[in-house]
């Protein structure tokens, strides 16, 4: 067998050596507790973001927050005997919580996707935009959207921060009675 040169046996144990230190400080990293890991007092980092123009903070709905609304939208239709499916979803259309309730047709499930979808994107309840149809017929085009009463968004500070939809009632206004309802118990 060929003796490696010397010079590759310096390269070869310094990369070795590099990736031991590397590992150690990793090992360390992961197993630092809180107070390891706070060097930068909480007002600096974020007098630093502040001056970021690059970047932007936004509010989110917890997961927490979206099944107590989702379960309290199923419980006023259900207390009203009404089969309803319901769907909140985050500020950017994504499905946090979905409950199709004991009954509710096969549609409705995704209609109150949708519905929650077409409510958070224009912060604006779906019944109100069906009538905005009429001045802009095209506006039903736009994929995922759902232009039918049922559909509620959630704010915050004024920005929409969620939707809720609800499908499966006779009626978009009932549909939407209860996702206000369950609007209405995040205020609490």
């Amino acid at each position: 067998m060929k003796k490696a040169s010397t010079r590759t046996r310096a390269v070869t144990g310094g990369a070795i050596a590099a990736a031991i230190a590397l590992g150690a400080f990793g090992a360390y990293s992961a197993n630092a507790t809180d107070e390891d890991t706070t060097a930068a007092p909480a007002a600096a980092v974020a007098k630093a973001d502040a001056k970021n123009k690059n970047t932007t903070r936004s509010t989110h709905l917890t997961i927490e927050a979206a099944t107590k609304a989702a379960q309290a939208t199923l419980d006023a239709a259900e207390k009203e005997n009404q089969r309803v499916s319901v769907a909140v979803v985050d500020r950017n259309g994504n499905t946090l919580v979905t409950l199709r309730g004991d009954g509710a047709g096969p549609q409705s499930y995704e209609s109150a996707v949708k519905k929650a979808f077409t409510a958070v994107s224009w912060n604006a309840p779906t019944s109100e935009l069906a009538k905005r149809l009429a001045q802009a017929p095209n506006l039903k085009d736009i994929p995922g959207t759902l232009f039918l009463g049922g559909g509620a968004p959630v704010t915050a500070k004024g920005a929409p921060i969620a939707g809720i939809g609800v499908a499966g009632a006779p009626s978009g206004d009932l549909d939407e009675k209860f996702a206000q309802a369950g609007v209405a118990t995040l205020g609490k």
